[in-house]
């Protein structure tokens, strides 16, 4: 999300900041740069230029200049206008469900991603805020529309309204409405048809079901790659049906994301969702200052610990910790961590959520590691047998031969593996005994709401000067992120394994 845009803004501030003594005439130069960036990432030219006159307004004062760190001012300034763009005059705060059923109507031109959002975000309610709730397929005109609702609705474990051939859109939905509250159900979400653009007869028949069943909010899904487009297309809903909030799809695939910045200032509509691809999880919640922290390359250690919180199991991480404070750290141990690295969005995925660590994935896959290594190293550890698993010096050449062979990789491969597996181990044993494991301890207890620190205030403790001395103290190696079982950071043996031949 928003890589070419985080490209070009971490080059002007790098300058910035290595410059020292700034004048008003650099830091003119620099926002120049910057709105450049922001219309390259198609942001629309009134909100860049208002953008920019903002910044510069704070920006070239006797404040910023004389300071001490002038560079690291006007990042800030950035940052702080930056979220104020995207979080307009109100805070997009959690979505209007209350008094059951309340009705969602979900609407959009055809190919947005309507109805896998809607799936998307009936499994996030259920899940996470522990709703009941139907889903009702009012597109009547794309063939399969319906079944494929209901067959998102299995795969999420959210009812849907059985389908009656014939039945008119506003039928559908009052019956949706009826169905929802004889069955005790807290939300009830409507899908609805969409087109290839705006036109009357759409139009006319969103209204006529807004008019049946008063939404709480009217969700409208759009395809963060059409750029300014999307903006128009929020301005004419707004216009004809009214809608409480915006969420844009494929923003992963999208080197630009530019709607995202315009759509807020320009529509006055809150961003709540964004889509981040085809898994049925992947829709998060847009927090303006931990999206302006990861345009800017600042990470969003916030959303890492909620992916970990997610991910790990709270009884195996404990006994993994309990190990590792000891110094045991074995094969079974690594290929855990490998597996939540997965989870947790792969390599890079978690990369870009790490403070300063924006360049360093990008690195990584032109290195041509991606996902694919991981999976690799997983089945190298599984072609093991329990006890080399649990000793891995065991290992003879002849047994080394047989697990490359097994798993499909050469020996070097696994040697590279076996090296990553003793720098890992060596580097808890001295973790664990930094005030004999406490601070992986607190940290993990805050990762599981335990006493410990909340995420927000592990990443606002995450200082990267801190970081970088704890990994000086043992032996320049980057500790792994604190409550992510100590191997979150990359592992220092994964250079040199799997690059492009």
């Amino acid at each position: 999300m928003f890589e070419n845009l985080s490209e070009r803004l971490s080059g002007v501030f790098d300058r910035l900041t290595k410059q020292g003594a700034l004048s008003e005439e650099d830091v003119k130069t620099a926002l120049r740069e910057v709105r450049v960036a922001l219309l390259e990432a198609d942001v629309s030219l009134p909100v860049a230029r208002e953008f920019v006159k903002k910044v510069q307004e704070q920006a070239t004062g006797q404040a910023v200049t004389k300071s001490i760190t002038p560079g690291q001012q006007v990042v800030k300034i950035v940052h702080d206008t930056l979220v104020e763009v995207l979080r307009g005059e109100e805070d997009p705060g959690v979505l209007k469900i209350d008094n059951p059923p309340a009705p969602i109507l979900m609407v959009g031109l055809q190919g947005s991603g309507k109805t896998t959002t809607t799936g998307k975000l009936a499994k996030r309610l259920k899940e996470k805020e522990g709703k009941k709730v139907l889903m009702a397929s009012l597109d009547v005109y794309r063939p399969a529309a319906m079944d494929q609702l209901a067959v998102l609705g299995t795969q999420v474990g959210v009812d849907t309204l059985p389908i009656v051939p014939g039945q008119k859109p506003v039928d559908i939905a009052k019956r949706a409405k009826q169905q929802a509250t004889l069955g005790g159900y807290d939300i009830y979400m409507l899908d609805t048809a969409g087109r290839l653009h705006i036109d009357e007869v759409l139009m006319q028949e969103v209204e006529d079901v807004r008019n049946a069943v008063d939404p709480r909010e009217t969700l409208l899904v759009v395809d963060g790659l059409t750029g300014q487009v999307a903006v128009e297309v929020a301005e004419e809903f707004e216009a004809k049906v009214g809608i409480s909030g915006v969420v844009l799809t494929r923003m992963d695939g999208d080197g630009r994301g530019g709607a995202a910045l315009s759509m807020r200032a320009v529509t006055g509509k809150p961003i709540r969702f964004v889509g981040l691809g085809e898994k049925m999880d992947a829709l998060e919640t847009f927090e303006p200052d931990r999206i302006a922290g990861r345009i800017l390359g600042m990470g969003d250690i916030v959303a890492l610990v909620e992916k970990a919180q997610e991910t790990m199991e709270m009884e195996q991480t404990e006994r993994m910790m309990k190990r590792m404070v000891k110094g045991q750290f074995n094969m079974n141990d690594l290929k855990m961590q490998l597996e939540q690295m997965i989870q947790m969005g792969g390599m890079q995925g978690m990369m870009g959520m790490m403070p300063g660590m924006g360049k360093m994935a990008k690195q990584v896959e032109e290195a041509g590691m991606d996902d694919k290594v991981l999976k690799r190293q997983i089945a190298m550890i599984q072609s093991m047998t329990k006890r080399e698993r649990a000793n891995p010096q065991l290992l003879q050449a002849s047994r080394k031969k047989r697990i490359a062979a097994g798993s499909g990789m050469e020996v070097s491969d696994l040697n590279k593996l076996l090296k990553m597996h003793r720098q890992m181990s060596d580097m808890m044993k001295k973790m664990g005994k930094m005030g004999k494991g406490k601070m992986l301890k607190q940290a993990m207890k805050g990762m599981f709401g335990k006493g410990g620190p909340s995420p927000e205030d592990m990443a606002a403790g995450m200082d990267p000067k801190a970081l970088e001395q704890a990994a000086k103290a043992m032996g320049g190696k980057m500790p792994g992120v604190p409550g992510m079982g100590g191997g979150m950071a990359l592992p220092p043996g994964l250079s040199g394994f799997g690059k492009k031949k």
